[in-house]
């Protein structure tokens, strides 16, 4: 029995007791009831606080009402027994059998296993890194794209729609200097004032060169503009590569450009002026995001024409509203935390409440040392070390699972020689690990002729108290994923893969939950079960580490 279901139990407790008249709830029957692991053995398997949360509405105290949902609910089938404590809470404790039958569901869903309906019907957008196409990708840019693509993953496990978005900064100056650096690397004149410099530089100016002989020979502008398209062309590709080895993947590659070409902010400036959000001051063009929060108001058309990055933004954000996104998700990085504010104005400026449809995470800086020194140069960019060094010196899953297990808004520090260490003190190791346990233990099994039990199974025989501790922790994996997707923190997946091997490493040091039958001895039902718990975990560690982007190694 897992939490969703007792949760159900109990919501049809208080449903019937409502149509009975024993008590009554003006606000109507919650859709829901919360049920967690206690945190002291000998409160039951499960407990709620439902009749704290209801009693003053049903007009009755905690413990009588308490009293009533016990009475019903100790009747249901896989409850062995409901013990009232406190004040009212519930203390639940779920028969052997029916909690053993949760092993059989989980290998029965298999790789769908956590997956669920709490963001059923939401359309969402998540867009992250959205870094120029002028340069690779950095370390500032790594941690978005962990934590970006695993948010995304959560968010489709709990169901809803999602599109995965990079947003292309190809429009602005610095696209030009980007173009002079190239053609400067090419024909061995110095880098331009505000151009870009390292050996990435030259490998491009060769890479352009080979691509269309004889451009550097354009006359200019049009050899600007032709060096501009194509090296622009080979960063970006350059750039997705590195993401998809990395294993970040991107539904759509959005382009700044695209906006102005397209009459977007056009379109978008025509509709702010239209719902009486823009004034002209000084000779500039600006939003009145003051009436909405914001520390100030925005420019949208500086007094020399030229369009602000706002502008692009806010037609951006309509934009992906036209596409059909319920909700906008910005990932950004920490020297932009006076984003926030002036997103939310310009949501609320173009008609939206930003409560519904826009969500704005910060991710603080991350910083890899290596021998106590922190790692600052990259031998290639010249500036500051790129995630494709990181993910070759590290290793892609050390680093992703790294990077994923901490919150967003949190600093980080990571020691490139602890998170690489082979050792039960290094997490995706430990994590990783314990799947691969599963895996050699499924594998002898299979050696010795045990299959897994079918309808032959006894759930019932999962006697011993580290089976019943498993079960539990295993039956809360659908619940972390909801939660992860709903608060937008895919740390919690990490962190129950941590705990949850933890469980597992004592289940299988106990001699009395052996899963293999010792020497001589029989296979008995018992072994089977236990066959079934072993599938049942390593498909839940299997399923957690892909949410994470992380691989499961069969061997280790």
């Amino acid at each position: 029995m897992t939490p969703e279901q007792l949760s159900a139990a109990i919501v049809h407790v208080l449903t019937t007791l409502v149509d009975e008249g024993a008590i009554a709830l003006p606000d109507g029957v919650p859709g829901s009831v919360t049920v967690e692991r206690p945190r002291q053995q000998g409160h039951g398997d499960y407990a709620t606080n439902v009749a704290l949360q209801l009693a003053k509405k049903a007009g009755t105290n905690p413990r009588a009402l308490a009293d009533l949902i016990g009475a019903r609910l100790s009747s249901y089938d896989g409850i062995s027994a409901v013990d009232v404590a406190g004040p009212g809470f519930l203390n639940i404790t779920v028969a052997v059998g029916a909690q053993g039958e949760v092993a059989a569901q989980i290998v029965a869903a298999g790789a769908s296993y956590g997956q669920g309906e709490a963001l059923a019907g939401q359309r969402i957008n998540v867009e992250f890194i959205s870094a120029n196409p002028t340069g690779p990708l950095h370390l500032g840019h790594t941690r978005w794209a962990v934590l970006g693509d695993a948010l995304g993953r959560v968010l489709s496990a709990a169901g809803a729609e999602v599109t995965r978005e990079f947003y292309v900064n190809d429009r602005g100056v610095q696209m030009n200097h980007f173009a002079a650096s190239i053609i400067a690397a090419a024909t061995g004149q110095p880098t331009p004032e505000n151009g870009y410099a390292g050996a990435y530089i030259e490998d491009l100016a060769k890479a352009v060169g080979d691509a269309v002989p004889g451009i550097f020979d354009l006359p200019d502008p049009e050899r600007l503009a032709a060096v501009r398209a194509k090296g622009y062309e080979l960063q970006l590709k350059e750039q997705q590569d590195q993401l998809d080895g990395f294993n970040t993947h991107f539904d759509v590659w959005f382009s700044e450009l695209s906006l102005h070409e397209d009459g977007a902010v056009p379109e978008t400036l025509q509709r702010l002026k239209d719902l009486g959000h823009v004034y002209e001051q000084d000779g500039a063009l600006w939003m009145r995001t003051t009436d909405f929060g914001d520390d100030k108001d925005r420019v949208l058309i500086k007094s020399d024409g030229e369009l602000t990055y706002f502008a692009s933004d806010t037609a951006y954000y309509l934009d992906k509203r036209r596409r059909g996104f319920d909700r906008c998700i910005y990932l950004l990085g920490a020297d932009h935390h006076g984003y926030v504010g002036r997103l939310k104005a310009m949501a609320a400026c173009v008609g939206d409440d930003p409560a519904q449809t826009l969500d704005v995470l910060i991710g603080q800086l991350v910083k890899i040392l290596r021998d106590g020194q922190e790692l600052k140069l990259s031998k290639r960019a010249g500036t500051i070390v790129t995630l494709h060094e990181l993910a070759e010196e590290i290793g892609v899953d050390a680093l992703r699972y790294s990077l994923a297990r901490y919150p967003a808004d949190s600093p980080l520090t990571l020691d490139v020689a602890e998170i690489t260490k082979a050792s039960n003190d290094n997490p995706v190791y430990y994590v990783q690990y314990a799947h691969a346990r599963t895996c050699r233990m499924i594998e002898n099994a299979t050696d010795l002729g045990l299959s897994l039990p079918g309808e032959d199974y006894d759930p019932a025989l999962l006697t011993h108290e580290r089976d019943g501790q498993l079960l539990r922790a295993l039956a809360e994996f659908p619940r972390v994923v909801a939660a992860a997707a709903e608060m937008r923190e895919p740390h919690r997946v990490a962190r129950y893969l941590e705990e949850t091997a933890s469980v597992f490493n004592k289940w299988y040091d106990t001699k009395e939950c052996r899963m293999l039958p010792q020497g001589d001895e029989p296979v008995q039902p018992v072994n089977l079960a236990r066959l079934m718990l072993t599938v049942a975990t390593r498909n839940v560690f299997a399923n957690g580490l892909g949410l994470l982007g992380v691989s499961a190694p069969e061997r280790m």
